[in-house]
């Protein structure tokens, strides 16, 4: 069986989803009963994607009974975004001020040292 995309399943009607959602649920019960009398199974990593298949489809009829999906994820999205530049911008920030005190201590060095290397003392 092939990938389940979200996008497909947003396109799908509630009753081939749930039809798709029997489908896969039944293969998973086939699987798990393989592995259970303990015998082998083709591809073990298929029981895991079965899964995953089913939980998107489920996820997607919630998001669709409930409406919920299209403000929060952009509501989401826009925090992330003012967040991460929130971020960025104060480690920026850091980093400039981070070089103004190198580039302050190391010039303080240099006129000690300019001090000191001067002529010496005479007796």
């Amino acid at each position: 069986m092939p990938v389940v995309r979200l996008k497909d399943l947003r396109d799908m009607s509630s009753e081939n989803r749930t039809k798709k959602r029997d489908e896969l649920r039944t293969e998973l019960v086939r699987l798990k009963t393989m592995i259970g009398a303990g015998g082998t199974i083709e591809n073990p990593a298929r029981v895991k994607t079965l899964r995953k298949a089913i939980a998107k489809i489920m996820t997607v009829e919630h998001e669709q009974t409930h409406g919920t999906r299209e403000t929060e994820t952009k509501e989401k999205e826009t925090k992330k975004t003012e967040t991460r530049k929130a971020e960025a911008k104060k480690t920026e920030m850091k980093k400039t001020e981070k070089k103004k005190k190198e580039a302050k201590t190391a010039t303080e060095g240099t006129e000690t040292k300019k001090l000191h290397t001067g002529k010496r003392k005479e007796k």
